[in-house]
């Protein structure tokens, strides 16, 4: 009989009468893996509610308390590693290595998580270090938490990028609501039963799951939520500012990484973390790199070397192929996507060097030479295998044309000049960039973000138990 993952409301599984279910396949092999129920509206008011009611006796626990239960959900992933890691590979196509190792970093994150808001202290203000007033006025500063955040995370991190969210959120004595990505439900219910098992109280994280159609918009919106934390597509990022009004919002959402590569690269160095970068994961990432800004001195080298490197690249069914780069990508709709960049680019005279070619919803890793600005794939993030090389005349033309890109995530920049590193890096309109360095997330307490359709707000641990919090001053007048 087929498992139903029931959502995590007010402690308790969730059950009503007249339920609709969502099936769960494995992209792998499209074995059926489980069901999620599929939510109505009225089953999100009764979520909202139990949200709201826990969040005040929630925000009155003591921090230390807090940080006791994360410590208690962090040593509970690394005891079920193993059978969580199982599950979480068979989801989203990961190889069970790579499964295992996110939930391994969740437990660290979580962990790190409770150690920081632990640290983080208030901080007083005398009045006499502004002109005009005496010492007879002192602020104290504390932070408060906003209320009920709505947590909303992707297929391809749905254990660490979820855990990022609900970990600072609750240090910070709010309540969540958390939305996991319909491929990658069963992960984040397993998730959820994992911090109530750990002791955290009822009604502190409740789970929704059910069809964006119907349930989307009006999580979204709803009156109960006082923030939202969202990580996925920039088009539905966008959505999401649209239709919000007053709701503050922390968003990560897609990119267009630029690795640029100057004349005095270390060209081996370069082109295995390009490889890397690239081809892990079937490129799902948002911070892969998506395309190669090449200055003409090297860029045949560099060619030469990408191609070669690509030859060691792992392809197949991650259960059969351990360690496996290229998997099946996450649905038919993401593949014919890809699909349709590459025939774009096929079609517009860029010079396929090697892949190209699909069996059912497998990409085989894919490099074009000599792409250029009016090909889709210069512009569009495929969040799949497929890497464009665009060859520049100069440092100032990969500038020029990393800047017009929409996206503003990372890039990355391979040279040996530290002083040209650090010109690239402050020209260019992202949230980080990486030196001699594949685009990558980078360890959890760093700030990330990104500008433009990237993203809004930033992220990392701090960052993150900040923007989920606010300041509030009180002012002791001294007579």
């Amino acid at each position: 009989m087929t498992k139903i993952y029931r959502n995590i409301v007010d402690g308790k599984e969730y059950e009503r009468q007249n339920e609709k279910f969502i099936e769960i396949h494995s992209p792998i092999d499209g074995s059926l893996l489980g069901k999620v129920v599929a939510m109505s509206q009225s089953d999100i008011d009764r979520v909202m509610e139990v949200s709201k009611k826990r969040q005040e006796e929630w925000a009155a626990v003591p921090v230390n308390e807090k940080a006791e239960i994360l410590y208690k959900v962090s040593n509970l992933l690394i005891e079920c590693k193993e059978e969580f890691g199982t599950l979480l590979a068979k989801e989203v196509a990961k190889s069970k290595n790579s499964a295992i190792g996110e939930v391994i970093r969740t437990a660290d994150l979580l962990r790190f998580t409770a150690d920081v808001a632990k640290s983080m202290e208030g901080r007083s203000i005398l009045g006499d270090k502004f002109p005009g007033f005496k010492k007879n006025k002192l602020t104290m500063v504390i932070r408060e938490p906003l209320g009920t955040v709505l947590a909303i995370s992707p297929f391809n991190y749905p254990v660490n990028l979820a855990a990022s969210k609900i970990g600072p959120a609750i240090m910070a004595g709010n309540t969540v609501v958390f939305k996991p990505a319909t491929q990658g439900a069963l992960s984040g219910i397993y998730l959820a039963e994992i911090f109530h098992k750990a002791g955290l109280p009822a009604g502190v994280l409740n789970t929704v799951t059910g069809k964006g159609s119907e349930i989307g918009d009006y999580c979204v919106c709803h009156k109960d939520i006082d923030f939202i934390n969202f990580t996925g597509s920039s088009e539905i990022g966008r959505r999401i500012s649209n239709i919000t009004e007053m709701k503050p919002l922390l968003m990560e959402l897609g990119g267009k990484d630029a690795a640029i590569v100057l004349e005095d690269a270390d060209l081996d160095l370069t082109a295995k973390n390009i490889v890397s970068g690239a081809f892990s994961y079937s490129g799902q990432r948002c911070t892969a790199i998506k395309r190669v800004l090449v200055v003409d001195e090297v860029a045949d080298k560099l060619v030469e070397k990408i191609s070669e490197k690509m030859k060691g690249l792992k392809i197949g069914n991650p259960v059969l192929v351990p360690d496996a780069d290229i998997v099946p990508l996450i649905d038919s709709k993401a593949a014919d996507y890809v699909q349709d960049l590459i025939e774009d680019a096929k079609s517009k005279g860029a010079k396929l060097l090697t892949g190209g070619h699909r069996e059912a919803n497998i990409i085989y890793p894919t490099l074009f030479d000599y792409v250029t600005s009016n090909m889709r794939l210069a512009w569009e993030e495929p969040f799949g295998p497929v890497l464009p090389i665009i060859r520049v005349k100069s440092l100032e033309e990969a500038i020029k044309l990393a800047n017009e890109s929409e996206y503003g995530l990372q890039s990355s920049v391979f040279t040996k000049d530290v002083d040209k590193a650090f010109e690239v890096a402050l020209k260019l309109q992202v949230g980080t960039v990486q030196v001699n360095n594949k685009t990558e997330r980078g360890p959890d307490h760093f700030p990330f973000l990104g500008v433009k359709s990237s993203g809004m707000g930033t992220q990392g641990i701090r960052n993150s138990i900040e923007s989920m919090s606010r300041p509030k001053g009180i002012v002791l007048n001294l007579h």
